[in-house]
């Protein structure tokens, strides 16, 4: 996904051209059943079309029922259009990612258990789950998968919006690759995942363009509310009609649809499934996916956030971060002989360590010539190299002193003490040694994120609980802890473990988070209201989230919630603007109706509209051109500020309660007076 397409323009011309077309598309009453106030809106506006082709037909006067019928219409269209265009910023942002799809040619193995690496190239969408396919530096990954042998370094830019490509291998929790992705450098055995059409990206597509997303609780019984108001308006018109005729009111059908338009909340009922597209549509800019609206609402009340902490909190590998030479041996000697030793270690900490020693000292490949490489073994938890009559070896602590022939107790204090300081600030210590000399100890640690601290703090500033599981020893689980600024830690945690203090905190009523990357994380990401997957992650975990984040960053969430929040903020600050400002249109249209048979009313007409006529046609223009008005509003949604709900309150009354309730006033009596000036009434 290229970052122009996730920052896309408030109003692209593009898109407002498909919204268009769309919004007319949408005005079949089929669809808009699913919004009942709108739906009303249709009907009526349908009826008062009927009456003016009855009027016309008769020769009557119908320039005030056909006015009132296109402002009605126009209000409809502007709902769905509303809709539409929340809509088509989804699809530019799913048609970005159809382009990382293509024609793709596979390698498909012949003979998968053998090394002969004979192929049949064949068009990837012929490929199925469990077939095994080459991919070469240079080649697409021709859809989801696992590599099963291998490691490459792969560009996700097209997933991702990132430049800088991610080391993926086989076994662990970085084996999981993505269809559409290339691959750089090496070559990797993959085992098909996903069927043609079910790829992560096809499911992105889907879920981008809305197709699969559902109202959420809150917005059924917003909707529940907006019907009830909408049926209770329709009777109390309907009572108004009865008590005309009984005192001799000559009122108009035309003038009654006009007055239960206006009186329904048409600006709130136009503008909420906007407002629900465009919060998924907001996650989508922040590189978030969301498989459901209710997880986006979700985000917005969540009170504890549980993060992984391999691959999450940290980046995932033990890195080499310190060299502690002992005494007699220099840092640079240290370094020298770790990068000699670490020359036949091809994992991920040996490749820290090469690359610590040319960072910290310039140094260089040496020459090599006669050198025997002893490359890693998990057996004998050494690596080394023989070289020029010296004998080097790199490893785990106890293996090294066996290698040196040292007991223990007998390993030079200093050395005991350098493991003991390692060891104790939750690292991993490992040991160098020239033959039967120790050379000193090397620093492997969990690196935390950048910057991660101080996420984890904005998110205690917005009164979130941050709780770290991990598998490690509570010592190290305590140090890396304290270095994250997490608020608690749980300790050589096991999936069930992290499933039950899940269950137990929903069960004291609070709304749960949770950011992993694992095949162990699967079961507390789906158990979590809202369950963050990193993208780096398994297929599992990203299976099991109702949401994807495709930067892989925990702190992710600080955004997430923030969107949650500002959708909440955003349906109930329109909300109380919508029913604020039908009091405006109150004093407009009530007065008109009864002024001629009740005098008395005429003290209503506090806004001193021109005409009867000219105050209904006025507060029916009104009431459609504030649906599009609000459309920028709804789509950008309110700004998030982290303040008490008091305060929040406070500030959602005066803004959009009282805003709500004088904005109708200037406006509908400024449409009055063009109105007036324009002869239309």
């Amino acid at each position: 996904m290229s970052h122009d397409a996730k920052t896309l323009a408030l109003f692209d011309r593009a898109i407002l051209t498909r919204a268009a077309r769309d919004a007319v598309w949408k005005l079949d009453p089929r669809r808009l059943m699913h919004n009942p106030v709108i739906f009303v809106t249709e009907v009526v506006a349908a009826l008062v079309t009927v009456l003016w082709l009855r009027d016309l037909a008769r020769g009557h006067d119908a320039g005030f029922s056909v006015q009132i019928a296109l402002w009605l219409w126009f209000t409809v269209l502007f709902a769905t259009f509303a809709e539409a265009v929340a809509e088509g910023r989804g699809k530019a942002q799913a048609a970005s990612l159809r382009q990382t799809r293509s024609d793709v040619q596979a390698r498909l193995l012949l003979h998968p258990d053998a090394d002969d690496g004979l192929y049949e190239k064949v068009n990837a969408q012929t490929l199925q789950p469990g077939d095994i396919v080459l991919v070469e530096a240079g080649d697409l990954i021709p859809l989801d998968g696992e590599i099963i042998s291998g490691v490459a370094s792969i560009n996700e830019s097209a997933i991702t919006g990132e430049s800088a490509p991610v080391i993926r291998e086989a076994g662990g929790d970085r084996s999981a690759v993505t269809g559409g992705t290339t691959v750089l450098s090496d070559a990797i055995r993959v085992r098909v995942t996903a069927a043609p059409g079910q790829t992560f990206i096809d499911r992105m597509i889907a879920l981008v363009e809305g197709a699969e997303r559902q109202k959420t609780p809150n917005e059924l019984a917003l909707s529940v509310l907006l019907s009830g108001m909408t049926l209770i308006f329709l009777i109390a018109v309907a009572t108004l009609w009865g008590l005309a005729g009984y005192s001799g009111t000559a009122v108009s059908v035309v003038v009654l649809v006009a007055l239960l338009v206006t009186l329904i909340p048409t600006t709130i009922g136009g503008l909420l499934s906007a407002i629900g597209i465009a919060g998924m549509d907001r996650l989508v800019r922040f590189n978030v996916i969301a498989t459901s609206g209710r997880a986006v609402e979700a985000a917005g009340d969540v009170d504890t956030l549980l993060l992984d902490k391999t691959g999450t909190i940290t980046f995932g590998n033990r890195m080499a971060t310190e060299f502690l030479a002992l005494p007699g041996v220099t840092a640079a000697e240290l370094a020298s002989a770790a990068l000699l030793a670490s020359q036949g270690d091809e994992t991920p900490e040996g490749r820290s360590i090469v690359a610590l020693a040319r960072s910290d000292f310039g140094l260089e490949d040496q020459e090599m010539l006669g050198a025997v490489l002893v490359p890693f073994a998990a057996q004998t938890r050494l690596s080394g190299i023989d070289i020029a009559g010296r004998v080097i070896r790199k490893g785990a602590v106890d293996a090294v002193l066996r290698f040196a022939r040292l007991a223990p107790d007998r390993a030079p204090v200093e050395f005991r003490q350098a493991v003991d300081r390692v060891a104790r600030s939750g690292g991993t210590p490992l040991a160098v040694a020239d033959g039967g000399r120790l050379l000193g100890v090397i620093h492997l640690k969990d690196v935390i994120k950048p910057a991660i601290r101080e996420r984890f703090a904005a998110l205690r500033a917005m009164g979130i609980r941050t709780v770290m599981v991990t598998g490690d020893n509570p010592v190290t689980a305590a140090a890396i802890a304290s270095e994250a600024g997490v608020d608690d830690f749980i300790a050589e945690a096991t999936p069930e473990d992290k499933l039950a203090y899940i269950r137990r905190e929903q069960v004291g009523g609070r709304l749960i988070a949770m950011c992993g990357d694992g095949t162990n994380d699967a079961p507390a990401l789906a158990q979590a209201d809202v369950g963050v997957a990193m993208q780096t992650g398994t297929q599992a975990a990203r299976e099991a989230g109702n949401m994807v984040d495709l930067d892989s960053n925990p702190t992710k969430l600080i955004e997430i919630i923030e969107i949650g929040k500002q959708l909440l903020m955003t349906r109930g600050s329109l909300t109380t603007f919508s029913i604020a400002n039908d009091v405006a249109k109150y004093f407009a249209i009530l007065p008109a109706l009864f002024v001629a048979t009740y005098p008395q009313m005429a003290v209503l007409n506090v806004m001193h509209l021109a005409s009867p006529q000219s105050a209904i046609l006025s507060a029916v223009i009104f009431n459609a051109l504030i649906i599009i008005a609000l459309i920028p509003l709804a789509l950008r949604g309110v700004p998030y500020r982290p303040v008490g709900a008091a305060a929040l309150l406070r500030r959602n009354l005066a803004v959009y309660g009282l805003g709500g309730l004088i904005l109708p006033f200037i406006g509908i009596k400024v449409i009055d007076l063009a109105v007036s000036a324009l002869h239309l009434a």
